[in-house]
């Protein structure tokens, strides 16, 4: 890859082992910078972290559960730190600003037509899984900023598992979305919370079922074990 002449493709379709020194180096320092920023300013944890870091043949798919921007700069750290490549599944309508593209490309992201058979993402989720690179995918969708907003599930993250026979690793966020409250335009410090749940495995699905069935099913089962993450990080830290 060439600094200067390689495209947001280029970074996309690429290995984050064979982006330009520069790049690699740039992108170090701003994860240290953010990295300290979070720590200090949300005073995060990560509970059960070696659940999340255990690594076999392939990357691991991680799914969690999304309130705020903040989770999703604290989970990429930490990370990063721990010695883990991980790329950040966005809404392709990100990349319609020019600076952002070029911002989310470099740290690894790889975007996604929602509501559609994205297969050119699908496949790059697959290569970089098999290169051992974690993906990142928030199934929601969107912030839930509050218990009233309806949400629903996005599939497609078991699909990318299966493709690269790649594990599901559950995680649960809890305190984000009060850093910056509804109607509020600036953040605060908080104390916010992480854990990590076992990693899954789509063999464990019934073997009686078609395809499409088992991976609903491993789908919902994945789902329900962000949720009881969540309730648990909710009991012990209520309000």
């Amino acid at each position: 890859m060439r600094l200067f002449k390689s495209t947001p493709q280029d970074y996309y379709d690429s290995p984050m082992s064979d982006f330009p020194l520069l790049i690699r180096a740039l992108v170090w320092a701003v994860m240290a910078i953010l990295f300290a920023f979070s720590k200090l300013m949300w005073r995060w944890s990560v509970e059960d972290a070696d659940k999340l870091l255990k690594r076999g043949k392939t990357g691991v798919v991680i799914i969690c559960n999304h309130t705020s921007m903040a989770e999703v700069v604290s989970i990429v750290t930490f990370l990063y730190f721990s010695g883990h490549r991980v790329r950040p599944i966005f809404k392709s309508e990100f990349a319609k600003a020019r600076i952002v593209e070029w911002a989310f490309s470099r740290v690894g992201g790889i975007p996604v037509d929602r509501g559609t058979s994205d297969m050119k993402a699908l496949r790059r989720a697959q290569h970089a899984l098999k290169q051992g690179e974690d993906i990142l995918i928030f199934p929601e969708g969107t912030r839930i900023r509050s218990d009233d907003q309806q949400s629903s599930v996005h599939g497609g993250f078991a699909l990318i598992a299966q493709m690269a026979k790649a594990p599901v690793a559950p995680l649960a966020v809890c305190g984000f979305r009060d850093i910056t409250p509804l109607g509020k335009r600036f953040m605060r410090p908080r104390t916010c919370w992480i854990k990590a749940g076992d990693q899954l495995s789509l063999d464990s699905a019934p073997a009686d079922l078609k395809r499409k069935e088992r991976l609903a099913w491993f789908e919902n089962q994945s789902w329900s074990c962000v949720l009881e993450l969540r309730k648990s990080l909710r009991s012990k830290h209520p309000g």
